[in-house]
């Protein structure tokens, strides 16, 4: 689900900068950069993450900045500075030629400068603190998005159960339609056996014709899953799988229904309900 959050927050030690963002995907995909001074944070990260998150795309950003007493200095190895000019003197003394070590080539060699270690765990503290209310932040608006989407939901939910209606009384009239359709067509057909026929194969074949093409089953599954959608659209939990499957079942019976049908209200309504379903199971996508 589309959401953004940013936080700033700081204290004796520097100030930590969080940006998230979040895009829809079907599993919880963690993008984190983090500096390298913070590293060994990432499993509490990915651990804070999953505790607020179940579904999206989401990438984490930490900028930080030390406070000037944290930025630290230079440490200067004074022992080693005074042992490096006691062997060059030996060296000179023994070789008698040469030019000395140069202030660059002191500063160069190893162990002579290094840099003061800095206290990061006041800084550790505050990343993790200020990454929950970041993530209380993104979890907000990816609420408010979600009410919008629930609202559209419903609302297809019920211009379905409207097109369920209306093919369920248009129904007596399509299976008269169909049952004149048939007798006329094997009417014919049965003239040439009929005398080896008995008195009940039109009826008989015209009730294997019917149960083939009727489609009560197919209205009676669209009111059960628009029934479930509804309920769990209601539940205090992650439900975007749940609505997920519930779309490839609707989706089922609007295509065995368009499959069925032998009369334009039936075949438009199909399509109507696909376009529907359609809608729906691509916002159902954003739905944690």
């Amino acid at each position: 689900m589309t959401a953004f959050a940013r936080v700033q927050e700081s204290n004796e030690a520097g100030s930590i900068i969080w940006e998230l963002r979040s895009v829809n995907h079907r599993y919880l995909e963690p993008g984190i950069k983090l500096p390298d001074d913070f590293r060994q944070l990432e499993p509490e990260v990915r651990k804070l993450l999953a505790k607020y998150l179940t579904r999206g795309k989401v990438d984490l950003g930490l900028r930080y900045k030390l406070e000037q007493v944290q930025q630290g200095g230079i440490n200067l190895n004074q022992e080693l500075v005074r042992n490096l000019r006691e062997v060059e003197q030996q060296v000179l003394n023994i070789v008698h030629e040469g030019s000395k070590l140069s202030v660059a080539d002191i500063l160069g060699w190893p162990g002579v400068i290094t840099d003061v270690e800095r206290d990061f765990a006041a800084l550790n503290k505050l990343a993790l603190s200020s990454l929950e209310s970041a993530l209380r932040q993104l979890q907000q608006g990816r609420e408010t998005e979600g009410k919008a989407l629930d609202e559209m939901i419903r609302g297809r939910c019920a211009k379905i159960a409207e097109i369920v209606t209306e093919l369920r009384t248009h129904r007596p009239a399509m299976m008269t339609a169909l049952r004149e359709k048939w007798e006329a067509s094997l009417d014919e057909k049965l003239k040439q056996w009929r005398e080896t026929a008995s008195e009940n194969r039109l009826e008989q074949e015209l009730v294997m014709l019917a149960q083939k093409l009727d489609v009560a089953e197919e209205l009676d599954r669209l009111d059960t899953h628009v029934a479930e959608v509804l309920n769990v659209l209601d539940r205090d939990e992650a439900v975007g799988r749940r609505l997920d499957f519930l779309m490839q079942e609707l989706n089922r019976e609007a295509n065995t229904l368009g499959s069925k049908s032998h009369d334009s209200l039936t075949t438009q309504n199909a399509v109507d309900l696909k376009v529907l379903i359609e809608q729906m199971r691509e916002q159902v996508q954003n739905i944690e």
